[in-house]
């Protein structure tokens, strides 16, 4: 068994429309690092898109795992409960920056997760109105394609999508967009399409995935909070990507001096288990009627138990601190190699939530060095990220994790991609 192989049955069996971005077939992993069916190895700077903040197969996740699995796989929540979704939920509404009492509930995907954050706002606002944001990504189902503001490829085909949804301008400083200008924008769709009495709630990412890591300005974020409560609207944090010590906290919303109505949460949540949650004001959260939330899947008892485990290694790694540190080290790199690459337009960061991006000799955003950066680093045993609406932005997602050594020497992998 060999990629070329592989790829071909791939091409044969699965439609196109599941875009697979690696030609080499994943054979094991451990922490950082990728092992492919033909023994080839690669320094993983993708987490599965932001999923293994924890790194592949942490002990104590595999652990937590192995345990739950002698006990049951599987009773749906909703039809016989057990105490670790309970404790879960309990340990969830402790850390996360919600104002007053809190409540979570647990779903299956990140998508999942903003569909239902949406339900409960309707609910509790009696409105039907939603304001996100252009750049933002919210997930692929029907009403998270509405919110995400990325037409290619995510809407492609798919309309006609759900009403009621606007977007507004994100702040954006290289490409001259100021919290004023996105603030603005806001006020033009208040005049141009909706009431803001009939807006449920403002559903925004405090660093765009998607969309470039973009990392929303703290006077846009306080802003926003006094626009929620000047006319009774929610604000929705979608910590899908941002959340569980990627950004230097355990949730970016943490770095502002805000806190939103609801957050959503998934990815690094249960460390490549697929769980995913909303957490919130309790009088928000207790709005939908019994049976308005759940799924047959929601809150499984196996990603329960990863997800424990991950709470506990983030706090007894100090991994949020040492997301800092590990993103401080590799802001220093980028910038020492814009010193010679006129070709990085820009490097944001938040904790070792990083990225850089790239445009041409004519000033404008260049997919095609980004993609020339990318091979140059697989090449070298290096997997790279692109995102932003243009595709000219490389985002950095390694385990939090990963072992000094090894980061050390991924640095420099990038550093020889980024000269050439």
């Amino acid at each position: 068994m060999n990629n070329a192989e592989l790829n071909q049955r791939r091409q044969d069996a699965t439609p196109r429309g599941v875009g697979v971005m690696c030609g080499f077939y994943a054979e094991r992993a451990e922490n950082a690092t990728l092992w492919d069916v033909e023994g080839n190895e690669v320094i993983d700077f993708a987490s599965g898109i932001a999923v293994l903040n924890t790194g592949h197969r942490h002990p104590k996740v595999i652990a937590a795992i192995e345990k739950q699995l002698q006990a049951f796989t599987h009773t749906a929540y909703q039809i016989v409960p057990y105490e670790s979704y309970v404790s879960l939920a309990e340990r969830i509404n402790q850390r996360a920056p919600i104002a007053g009492p809190c409540k979570t509930a647990f779903f299956t995907t990140g998508a999942e997760a903003v569909e239902n954050a949406v339900k409960i706002a309707r609910a509790h606002t009696g409105r039907p109105g939603l304001i996100t944001f252009g750049g933002g990504f919210h997930g692929r189902t029907y009403m998270t394609m509405a919110l995400t503001g990325k037409v290619a490829p995510y809407k492609l085909g798919f309309g006609p999508f759900p009403g009621s949804v606007f977007h507004g301008q994100y702040p954006n400083a290289l490409y001259g967009v100021s919290t004023e200008d996105a603030m603005n924008s806001l006020e033009r769709i208040f005049k141009a399409d909706i009431d803001p009495k009939q807006v449920a709630a403002i559903v925004l990412e405090p660093v765009q995935g998607e969309g470039g890591f973009n990392v929303a300005p703290a006077d846009f974020m306080q802003a926003l909070r006094a626009l929620c409560d000047r006319h009774g609207m929610l604000l929705i944090a979608d910590e899908v990507q941002t959340g569980f010590a990627r950004t230097g906290k355990l949730f970016a919303m943490e770095h502002y001096g805000v806190k939103p109505d609801l957050i959503t949460m998934a990815k690094s949540l249960a460390g490549g288990m697929p769980l995913s949650a909303v957490a919130g004001r309790a009088e928000v959260m207790d709005a939908p009627a019994p049976g308005g939330l759940g799924g047959t899947y929601a809150g499984n008892p196996l990603a329960v138990a990863a997800a424990h485990a991950v709470l506990d290694v983030i706090e007894e790694e100090q991994l949020c601190q040492r997301a800092q540190r590990l993103g401080q080290h590799l802001v220093e790199v980028l910038q020492q190699a814009r010193k010679t690459s006129p070709a990085i337009a820009d490097i944001r960061a938040q904790g070792s939530m990083v990225a850089v991006e790239f445009n041409d000799p004519a000033g404008k955003p260049s997919a095609e060095i980004t993609r020339q950066v990318q091979q140059k680093a697989l090449e070298e045993g290096l997997l790279l990220l692109s995102c932003g609406v243009n595709g000219n932005v490389i985002r950095f997602l390694y385990p939090l994790t990963i072992p000094e050594d090894q980061f050390t020497k991924a640095l420099g992998i990038l550093s020889r991609a980024l000269a050439q």
